[in-house]
């Protein structure tokens, strides 16, 4: 039996994309507390590890099973260093310098390099005056948030905010890498790529940064719980239940609502308090956003002329 793919969300999705962007947004959140006590690589193990768990179990209770072909983990491998070290390792480092709230908004920015990247590397989706726009918008929003300071010289906020932009642009890439894996059930790619990831980070922590002689509060311990459970292992289900009801197109609006939840979460929990270059630069990356998905900005179809059916061919609705 195939599913049918819905082009227009009805409330459950909505409900759906909310939680999605609530989780997604609050990783941010998590992060910016176990950061305080925690190093990167080890918040990344201990993230990566808990979906990893939750995200097998679910693909064998559901009768799934993992792939055995070594080319295949190969290709697991390097989309675990993208999708997930890569970026989990910048964002958490960068979160140590500037606000939870700015991270998210710079990470949004991952639909522009992901609109350059495809017209580079693909013939699928080229690069239109349009789509040319809302790339130079959005870029426009990140000169914003970045501000001024940036020209006396590169501290540690500079750092940081270039940082999380790099997840961004790894992310992207990651987006591009994974097409290779259409013919595969996400939930198997998923779980394939977190299980090389913790393959990936273990060495890195245990080397350089030796977990076993830290010692977090219960606070970092429950925000990591927080981080790996519902902010990975279910965020990932989620996502792969909207997916599979309204599309690709219609689950990337997640990239407009994170922001907005990852800085009421900084604002009302963690005392965070941006200033208006940062409001005016998501603003800015999100009317480029807008422009890129080019939904909003689109003539909607034209109707059939309403012709009346006769009395007694009309029938009541089902």
């Amino acid at each position: 039996m195939t599913a049918t793919i819905n082009p227009t969300m009805d409330l459950k999705e909505w409900l759906l994309l909310g939680v999605l962007s609530v989780l997604w947004g609050g990783a941010f959140f998590f992060v910016g507390v176990i950061v305080k006590e925690l190093p990167p690589f080890t918040i990344v193990l201990g993230r990566i590890s808990l979906a990893a768990m939750v995200l097998v179990c679910y693909l064998s209770i559901s009768g799934g099973r993992l792939p055995t072909s070594p080319r295949l983990w190969g290709a697991f491998m390097l989309m675990g260093a993208l999708n997930a070290l890569l970026p989990y390792s910048l964002i958490t480092w960068g979160q140590g310098h500037i606000d939870s709230g700015l991270a998210s908004i710079f990470i949004s920015t991952t639909p522009l390099f992901s609109v350059v990247l495809t017209h580079v590397r693909t013939s699928e989706e080229r690069l239109t005056p349009t789509r040319l726009l809302g790339v130079l918008l959005g870029l426009g929003g990140v000169v914003i948030l970045i501000g001024p300071e940036a020209l006396r010289g590169v501290g540690r906020h500079a750092l940081g905010q270039l940082a999380v932009l790099a997840a961004a642009l790894s992310y992207a890439c990651a987006g591009i890498y994974g097409r290779r894996f259409k013919e595969l059930s996400p939930v198997v790619t998923s779980a394939g790529q977190v299980a090389s990831t913790v393959v990936l980070v273990l060495p890195l922590a245990l080397v350089w940064e030796r977990p076993w002689t830290l010692h977090p509060s219960a606070v970092t311990w429950a925000a990591l719980l927080g981080l790996g459970l519902l902010s990975t292992a279910l965020a990932y289900l989620i996502f792969f239940r909207i997916l599979a009801a309204a599309g690709a197109t219609n689950v990337m609006l997640v990239n407009f609502l994170i922001p907005v939840s990852a800085l009421l979460l900084g604002m009302l929990l963690l005392g965070e308090r941006p200033g208006w270059s940062v409001f005016g630069g998501m603003a800015c990356i999100f009317t480029g956003l807008i422009t890129i998905d080019g939904r909003l900005l689109s003539r909607p179809p034209a109707r059939a002329p309403y012709t009346a059916k006769p009395l007694h061919t009309a029938s009541p609705e089902p």
